[in-house]
């Protein structure tokens, strides 16, 4: 399925001026013919930009007229840092793009469009369908190549799970709310769920509603429900709302009400939490904490009262910004970071869906922490693919007040009715706006 690009204007919002060291562009080749690139990620993590590290030093070997400098900004900042970068037109040549931010970069004209050269790139063959059908956008441009497909899982702590008198991790939301009210003491600094209060807080309150009303919803638009409605609007969504609030008051640190992706990974891998619901690439990171391999693993994405859960892929890449004065270089980057050993390498350390048709034949998806998400792909009828609007042009909109409502609901100035009344009225009025 094609992505559908944003049609906002002016981007993301105005972001304050943010420095960055190092940030300013190679501009053209050198008296020698070197070309230094600039590459900015932004779903950073202490393990993941070692690898992208290395992988940049084989380019660079390969290529010895080719530097790469990788700028690695904290990852709550990321996207506004490169799109102040894209706005101002320098300091940035290779950036990773996402499936929140394709839409407006691309409306703003910041992204470049390959696909006059990946249409003589040889590696274009090896991706899988998905990875082919993601590169190209509704207006047939290739504003970025995905390096793999993120889905949520659920990671225990299996020795506390045990220790709480439980056979195995929870298969349903309400079987998380049960466990991780039990393992909670705070008297221990061990606490239930790494619960998600700050930014992007909405997706995970989002996730619930989903499997709670999967029975109706549209899979090829999952905020609405099969009779046109908003999901919101769902009598199962009030009690999804409201077990995943119980989460927060019964199995959470106080201090989670602003935690972010850092602050949920490190309740996780310093050991203080036992749950954490998070993309794959997190594997990674919990496998080079203080945590053994017997301690933790993951489990299937949580289902509803009904026994299913709906699962949204999410994807990101890497792509060139328009402004880059190497577009050769860069996209030359973006193929090798996209051919077949760098990209099957970087997907099994982030633990990603690969982009790689022959990957998925490895013994790593397989084994070990991999198995959840092999589960989730063999039992397609209980973990329900559906599409999430992520390309309408008031997504930046939704998040953000979003965001805002779920932290009310948290400081006790909103109810969840109120949040989900909201949330319908929004959706609502936007969708019919939309038609006209």
């Amino acid at each position: 399925m094609k992505r559908r690009i944003l049609t906002a204007a002016a981007g993301i919002g105005t972001v304050a001026a943010l420095a960055l060291t190092g940030c300013s562009s190679g501009g053209g080749p050198a008296a020698d013919g070197t070309v230094t690139l600039q590459m900015v990620e932004s779903l950073t993590n202490p393990a993941r930009t070692d690898l992208l590290k290395d992988l940049l030093a084989q380019f660079e070997n390969d290529n010895p007229k080719i530097k790469v400098n990788l700028v690695s900004p904290p990852t709550e900042q990321a996207d506004q840092k490169i799109q102040q970068m894209l706005q101002s037109g320098k300091g940035v040549d290779v950036l990773e793009v996402r499936d929140i931010t394709v839409g407006p970069f691309a409306n703003n004209g910041w992204l470049y469009d390959m696909k006059s050269d990946l249409d003589k790139w040889d590696g274009w063959s090896d991706l899988t369908d998905n990875a082919q059908s993601a590169s190209v956008a509704e207006d047939g441009k290739t504003y970025f190549v995905p390096y793999g497909f993120y889905g949520l899982s659920l990671f225990y702590r299996t020795d506390l799970v045990k220790e709480a008198g439980f056979d195995g991790p929870p298969h349903s939301w309400k079987d998380l709310l049960e466990q991780a009210s039990a393992i909670q003491d705070p008297s221990k600094n061990i606490y239930g769920y790494a619960f998600r209060g700050g930014q992007n807080a909405n997706s995970n309150v989002v996730a619930a509603i989903e499997a709670y009303t999967i029975d109706d919803l549209n899979a090829d638009d999952a905020f609405l429900l099969k009779d046109g409605k908003t999901m919101f609007s769902a009598p199962e969504a009030q009690e999804a709302v409201d077990d995943y609030f119980d989460l927060f008051k019964k199995a959470s640190p106080p201090s989670a009400v602003s935690w972010g992706y850092p602050e949920m990974v490190e309740g996780f891998t310093n050991g203080s939490t036992a749950f954490l619901l998070q993309d794959p690439e997190v594997i990674a990171t919990v496998q080079e904490s203080s945590l053994d391999t017997d301690q933790w693993d993951t489990a299937p994405l949580l289902v509803g009262p009904s026994g299913k859960a709906a699962q949204p892929l999410a994807v990101a890449g890497w792509g060139v910004a328009e402004k880059s004065e190497s577009k050769e270089a860069a996209v030359k980057l973006v193929e090798f970071l996209s051919s077949k050993e760098p990209a099957t390498k970087f997907a099994q350390a982030n633990s990603l869906v690969p982009i790689i048709a022959s990957a998925s034949d490895d013994e790593f998806y397989k084994t070990g922490p991999w198995t959840s998400y092999v589960t989730m792909t063999e039992n397609p009828d209980t973990y329900v693919n559906v599409r999430q609007p992520r390309g309408v042009s008031w997504w930046t909109e939704w998040i953000q007040k979003s965001d805002q409502d779920v932290q009310k609901v948290l400081l006790g100035n909103m109810s969840t009715s109120d949040l989900l009344k909201s949330w319908d009225e929004f959706w609502t009025e936007k969708y019919a706006s939309e038609k006209g």
